[in-house]
């Protein structure tokens, strides 16, 4: 059955150069994510003026088409048209795929792993933050069937997060995924689970600073286990598949094809998995700590200022791409410590670009920009800034550097009042409620936010609504009037 964004389609897949210059093709929640063989033969300005396309970006070696909202109907017919496959990624042998940088190459990792589970990411999120709403109001108590069950959907996405993210971290570098999850599910066990709360039998490393107690061995070494288990952790899961990735297209090229199909899973898992547990697992714990730590001495130091400086930049980051790099930040602090303080000092820069593009809407004389700004702007307050950032503030230059500055006031607000959120998931007005402590029922967190983002979004408004003025096109002098008649 023909879509109605066939004709899309087709122009988007003849305008990057074609399907045999198109190696992968995935979607986040407003771009068409493509890795070209060579980004010189995509038409960059036909694409940008073409009806249904907000903008494209060239960044982490990635070629983004912004579409908005409806991303994902695009992305089905782009693939119905050009034949392609789900997340269509051809044989690594085939390409030849330009390098990346290291940032580049580390973002383009992270978008892609957690790319697939962003919106059941939200969604549980949001679970998590209603049934903690319904429990403050005494709607709902823990021990009711109807709390407890949702509360499964809620928290058991995060508990079995390695396992999640293993998956999807094997897909996204070119692995068997069903390595990835039974290397995930082989740090969920809940034997080892019960082990990290177990009576310690040892120390390792007694008498240094990196002391530390163990509670079993593996072939007589020390497993140090963090508190808890790796359950909801993040990085040791991603570490671990990469190396599991490079043994197994090592292995597929010298085991034999007549038992590869089991040898090659063998010897991977039972290579990495111990390796994980004596090797990978507490080199990323300690690193994440320190990550953690450094995070939160900053915030000690000056919350004021650490919030100003991410709130601020926070819509630029978006752009490039580089907010991907604070999810697993994010979900590392809350593993380690319960909550989240970095994400807050950013979440209002998304209401203050919708107040931007608001104040646009409302000044602007411009029909045509008047039909963009006002999608933009109720995207924004469901969290998705791309259409007003692309679409009206960043081309506008002004009102986008206001929209920063009003962030980094939001964003001062939030981190010099210490603002935290207790977990991951819901985008724009759904994220509230994340901020309600659930072991407290404190409102404080949702109270302060609630006043940040309102003082940002006035801010921004006030400011764009007076300083705006509609671009005044010239009239042609009597010399282009005279060559178009002759034309």
């Amino acid at each position: 059955m023909a879509s109605k964004y066939d004709g899309l389609a087709r122009i988007i897949i003849q305008n990057v150069g074609g399907k045999a210059n198109i190696i992968s093709l995935t979607h986040c929640v407003t771009r068409l994510r493509f890795k070209l063989k060579d980004e010189s033969k995509a038409n960059t300005d036909i694409l940008k003026s073409t009806d249904g396309i907000v903008t494209v970006m060239q960044t982490g070696g990635q070629y983004q088409i912004v579409i908005g909202n409806h991303v994902g109907a695009v992305y089905d017919t782009v693939c119905q048209v050009g034949h392609f496959t789900s997340d269509m990624k051809l044989a690594e042998e085939a390409v030849d795929e330009k390098k990346l940088s290291p940032g580049a190459a580390l973002i383009d990792l992270i978008s892609g792993t957690f790319l697939p589970v962003l919106g059941v990411l939200s969604g549980v999120g949001i679970i998590r933050g209603l049934l903690a709403v319904a429990s403050f109001f005494g709607l709902l108590t823990a021990t009711d069937g109807t709390y407890v069950i949702l509360n499964a959907v809620g928290t058991s996405f995060f508990y079995f997060l390695p396992i999640i993210l293993g998956m999807t971290a094997a897909e996204k570098m070119g692995g068997n995924k069903f390595i990835g999850i039974s290397i995930g599910c082989s740090m969920c066990y809940p034997a080892i689970v019960e082990l990290s709360n177990a009576e310690a039998i040892g120390t390792a490393f007694a008498g240094t600073i990196f002391a530390t107690q163990y509670y079993t061995t593996f072939l007589g070494i020390p497993v140090l286990l963090p508190s808890g288990g790796y359950t909801s952790t993040v990085v040791p899961i991603i570490v671990a598949v990469f190396f599991a990735v490079k043994l197994e297209k090592l292995l597929q090229k010298v085991i034999p094809n007549v038992v590869k199909m089991f040898f090659v899973p063998l010897f991977t898992l039972i290579i990495i998995v111990p390796l994980t547990f004596l090797v990978i697992g507490p080199i990323t714990g300690i690193l994440c700590a320190l990550i953690t730590q450094l995070f939160n001495t900053i915030f000690g130091v000056s919350g004021l200022l650490a919030g100003a400086i991410l709130g601020g930049m926070f819509q630029v980051f978006v752009i490039f791409g580089l907010h991907w790099g604070l999810t697993p930040l994010a979900l590392t602090s809350m593993a380690a410590v319960g909550y989240d303080n970095i994400i807050p000092t950013a979440m209002p820069a998304t209401f203050v670009q919708t107040a931007t593009v608001l104040a646009i809407y409302l000044k602007s004389k411009d029909e045509k920009l008047k039909k963009v700004a006002l999608p933009a702007f109720i995207s924004g307050l469901f969290g998705i800034t791309e259409p007003a950032i692309y679409g009206v503030t960043l081309p506008k230059k002004k009102p986008f550097v206001i929209s920063c500055l009003a962030s980094a006031v939001s964003g001062a607000i939030m981190g010099g009042l210490g603002v935290k959120r207790y977990s991951m998931g819901g985008l724009g007005i759904f994220a509230l409620a994340t901020y309600l402590n659930p072991e407290t029922q404190s409102f404080y967190d949702v109270s302060w936010s609630v006043v940040a983002i309102l003082v940002g979004m006035a801010v921004s408004f006030v400011i764009t609504f007076i300083t705006y003025k509609d671009e005044v096109k010239a009239e042609p002098t009597a010399a282009e009037v005279a060559a178009a008649e002759a034309e």
